[in-house]
């Protein structure tokens, strides 16, 4: 497979993932995460399916398109090991649902970050909230749960707070 076919799965993945937890979070309550803004793709695309919510941005630094760049009152900026503590005291364990694509080209890596930040994470999720990844995360009291028909196994990974 090649690296294009890798990254069509990955985007199909993610879209399709965060597209099926918009709509299993609907009647929940509480503030949309974006771990990692990037270029600002899926930032942009949460808020088109959720127009009438505020979306928090967690990004050490903003270099997004300009038409993806979130106004400076949802925008979380620092490491994530220090905002998302600071990010648990200012909301509390309310977050409906939360996104993170914070992995690089290296899946060693990725995988020691995402076994560092699943803690920090994971509380931040409210009752029946969801966490989308792009990698597989390490959690305690969240259950994975299926992901939708159109998504690419291994390429997301999509985890519930059942209680």
């Amino acid at each position: 497979m090649s690296r294009l076919d890798l990254f069509i799965d990955r985007m199909v993945s993610q879209r399709a993932c965060i597209d099926h937890a918009v709509h299993l979070t609907r009647d929940l309550p509480g503030p949309v995460f974006e771990l990692g803004l990037g270029n600002g793709r899926t930032y942009h695309h949460l808020c088109g399916r959720l127009p009438a919510e505020k979306v928090f941005v967690f990004e050490r630094a903003v270099a997004s398109h300009p038409d993806s760049t979130p106004p400076a009152g949802q925008v979380l900026l620092g490491d994530v090991f220090e905002t998302l503590p600071q990010a648990l005291v200012r909301f509390g364990p309310v977050a409906r649902l939360i996104h993170a694509d914070l992995g690089g080209h290296d899946a060693e890596k990725n995988d020691v970050f995402a076994r560092e930040v699943s803690p920090l994470v994971e509380p931040l999720l409210a009752v029946g909230g969801l966490m989308v990844s792009s990698d597989r995360m390490y959690f305690t009291d969240l259950a994975e749960i299926a992901l939708p028909p159109d998504a690419v196994p291994g390429r997301c990974f999509i985890y519930r707070r059942e209680a």
